[in-house]
């Protein structure tokens, strides 16, 4: 069984998502993530074990891609086989099987329409065993608002690309904070430095997803 369950853990890390799939080229013709994941399922495997194999490959691509060892492709191929992987999970997290770390409201602030930066964001947050609610791009601050005040406790990231958008995410954070005072933000993107997340309020920043998932995992706070 732990052979198997380490076996998931390798196809999420290397983005092997299933049977059919091409990459990587070394596990070509070899059962995925969602053929493995279904197997231990029908072998009684625990939950969470699975899950916490999964959340350490999710830890090691997403390192690698910190020290650029590997790059954007391996890191979406890895998110899509651990997405593989939830497909099969997600009926015990509705069941309360298995509890979420918490609540992740992310979105790319108005007026930016990139997705690239806050898609990756998504998926290494969502494989690290966050309950993801992706607001989209050019998310007004209003619609931030509403959705921390429908889920309590969430934590909110706040995405932008272009510097003109910079404004934006400050006037989110500063609208947040007048409703939720508590509510932790990390926020980040190709003009943020940390300096500019404290100066607008933040509570974090974070470079790329791997410094996201670091930082939410500081945090631990329950969903």
């Amino acid at each position: 069984m732990d052979e198997l369950i380490s076996r998931i853990g390798e196809c999420v890390e290397r983005g092997k998502v299933n049977l059919a799939a091409p990459f990587p080229p070394a596990m070509k013709g070899l059962e995925g993530a969602d053929e493995l994941t279904k197997k231990a399922l029908e072998a009684n495997a625990p939950v969470d074990a699975i899950l916490l194999a999964c959340n350490d490959a999710m830890q090691r691509i997403g390192a690698k891609f910190s020290r650029n060892e590997v790059f954007v492709p391996e890191l979406l191929m890895a998110a899509k086989a651990m997405h593989a992987v939830m497909a099969h999970l997600k009926p015990f997290f509705q069941s309360g099987t298995v509890k979420a770390k918490g609540t992740f409201i992310l979105g790319t602030v108005a007026g930016d329409l990139h997705d690239i930066g806050k898609n990756l964001v998504s998926m290494v947050v969502e494989g690290n065993g966050w309950e993801v609610i992706d607001l989209g791009v050019d998310v007004k601050p209003a619609r931030f608002v509403e959705k921390v005040r429908e889920n309590p406790g969430c934590i909110v990231g706040l995405s932008a690309l272009l510097t003109t958008t910079m404004a934006n995410m400050a006037a989110t954070v500063k609208e947040i904070r007048a409703g939720f005072p508590d509510t932790k933000i990390v926020v980040g993107g190709a003009p943020l430095t940390a300096a500019a997340a404290a100066e607008m309020g933040a509570t974090g920043y974070a470079r790329d997803p791997q410094g996201a998932v670091e930082w939410l995992n500081t945090i631990g706070v329950a969903a």
